[in-house]
């Protein structure tokens, strides 16, 4: 869930499904307005396009900073700028930087091993996750954030 109106050093949380768009928002700002002439913006710059708290946005490019997308400038000029060029970084990397948990889970518990369904279900599934997990990420390798922007743009 996004909470709006954070305060300093309080934990704000974000729905796993939307890590990957906030961050993906945040390197498509990052590249126009490098494009523009500004190699480098700050988080609250970043979190007014997104339209979300800054909390939320620097714990973004702080993971999109650790998974080497972004890199930080602090001091005089401080801010966030692209690590290195908008065609290199895919939508993958960045689903790979943001994203902690598996794309689709099994059970937290072991399922009751007496019923017939319970015994057979995680076998089955972990097969068809892998599946859908492999084709997903294929998908967001596919799409650079150039290609974001110039879509975004069209």
């Amino acid at each position: 869930m996004v909470a709006f109106g954070a305060q300093v050093g309080e934990t704000v949380e974000v729905a796993a499904n939307s890590r990957v768009t906030i961050a993906a928002h945040a390197l498509a700002w990052l590249e126009l307005a490098r494009r523009r002439g500004r190699a480098v913006l700050t988080s609250e710059e970043v979190a007014a396009s997104v339209n979300t708290n800054a909390v939320i946005v620097r714990r973004s490019l702080g993971d999109l900073q650790r998974a080497g997308l972004v890199t930080a400038r602090r001091g005089n000029g401080a801010g966030f700028s692209l690590a290195r060029p908008a065609t290199e970084i895919t939508l993958l990397d960045v689903w790979v930087a943001v994203s902690p948990e598996p794309l689709l889970a099994l059970h937290h518990s072991e399922p009751n091993l007496e019923c017939p369904v319970g015994r057979g279900i995680r076998p089955v599934l972990a097969d068809l996750y892998d599946e859908a997990t492999d084709t997903f990420r294929a998908a967001l390798a596919r799409w650079t954030v150039t290609d974001v922007l110039e879509r975004i743009l069209a």
